[in-house]
């Protein structure tokens, strides 16, 4: 134990009687034999409980979204307490990933890019909901709050979805050519992140079917599918996310699958009769006062807000794609979804533009 700590202790234990500041009571046990155990402390009191919602918490990216948790004890106290709430965002293996916030009272501290976006919410007694506002597509996670009082410390986690929409990633140089750093960069430049596996089996669960392998979030390597084929790990395997497993940071190179967020803004297409080049469809983008789509925006576009446009259209990374939402001839395959042109060095094309509401 920190000598700190221990020496509170010793102190509690040795007096006439022995009252904590916090109401709870304690009983220190050690051993004077020497044989080297341990010392323990065994706790004596009321119950500290902190629960927050056993469902997961819906958001999207944009929004403001609260993160329910309140604590209470076992027998009831009265006094106020002075308590200490943490909140962190966890690893899917529930490790910590980082700190969100800690509060004393009514004064907090946020940390990295929580900073300016996340307060706690106490509008009732012993509540510590913690309030993320902006939601950005990275909040999307495990959380964990914690509360301290004195020596009792207890915790819970709570379940942050985003509505969102995953998609395969090739670069214009081709397959299987990014290793987990570049993954990250290109789902970024597409607006999006590195897909979590969870994101990915949600939609994998909704049909998504592709049989390229793809960097996910956590530095492993998988890919989702729904029909099983020779080339896609065998006939003769079940349905289901085939996994690579974790993968070289740096030396082992395949696609991305990125996860888009609903969109705070519309996507639009722009024609011209002799269609546009790269350039010029970036130029009408400016002029009608947007900005050239990128790649997570249309496919945002395509599953929130139904975008269906049979006219291939220009878009930020170079590739020329088109959103269908329902099928018809002479617009691709039978089922829905975004048509890709791949990245045509020549000709030209309407542009999708996307601009923010």
């Amino acid at each position: 134990l920190p000598l700190l700590l221990e020496a509170t202790l010793l102190r509690l234990a040795s007096g006439s009687h022995h009252p904590f500041y916090n109401g709870f009571y304690y009983n220190h046990v050690m051993n004077d034999k020497g044989k080297g155990q341990e010392k323990v402390v065994y706790f004596n009191g009321a119950k500290l409980v902190v629960e927050t919602s056993k469902d997961p918490i819906y958001s999207s990216s944009g929004a403001n979204v609260t993160l329910p948790c309140h604590y209470h004890y076992e027998p009831n106290l009265e006094a106020k307490r002075k308590i200490r709430i943490k909140w962190s965002k966890l690893r899917d293996d529930y490790t910590k990933e980082q700190d969100v916030l800690v509060a004393i009272g009514k004064t907090y501290m946020a940390f990295g890019d929580f900073q300016g976006r996340t307060h706690l919410r106490q509008a009732g007694q012993r509540e510590a909901s913690l309030v993320i506002s902006d939601v950005r597509l990275q909040d999307d996670g495990k959380y964990r709050c914690e509360v301290i009082d004195g020596l009792e410390d207890e915790s819970d986690v709570v379940d942050l979805r985003l509505q969102g929409i995953v998609f395969p990633y090739q670069p214009p140089h081709g397959q299987y050519r990014l290793n987990f750093h570049e993954a990250e960069r290109v789902c970024q430049e597409q607006g999006a992140v590195l897909a979590t596996f969870n994101q990915l089996f949600q939609a994998w669960s909704e049909g998504l079917d592709w049989c390229n392998a793809g960097w996910l979030a956590d530095g492993t390597v998988q890919y989702p599918i729904r029909l099983p084929r020779k080339p896609c790990g065998g006939l003769h395997l079940a349905p289901g996310i085939r996994s690579y497993g974790p993968r070289h940071r740096h030396l082992h190179r395949f696609d991305a699958f990125c996860f888009s967020s609903a969109l705070r803004g519309e996507v639009f297409y722009l024609d011209h009769p002799a269609g546009m080049t790269l350039e010029e469809a970036k130029q009408s983008c400016q002029d009608a006062g947007a900005e050239i789509a990128q790649v997570g925006q249309l496919y945002s576009a395509w599953k929130f807000l139904g975008l269906d446009r049979c006219d291939a259209g220009w878009l930020a990374d170079g590739s020329v794609r088109y959103p269908i939402t329902k099928p018809r001839v002479h617009c691709g395959p039978a089922e829905p979804g975004v048509r890709s042109f791949g990245f045509p060095s020549k000709g030209r094309f309407g542009v999708f533009c996307y601009k923010e509401r």
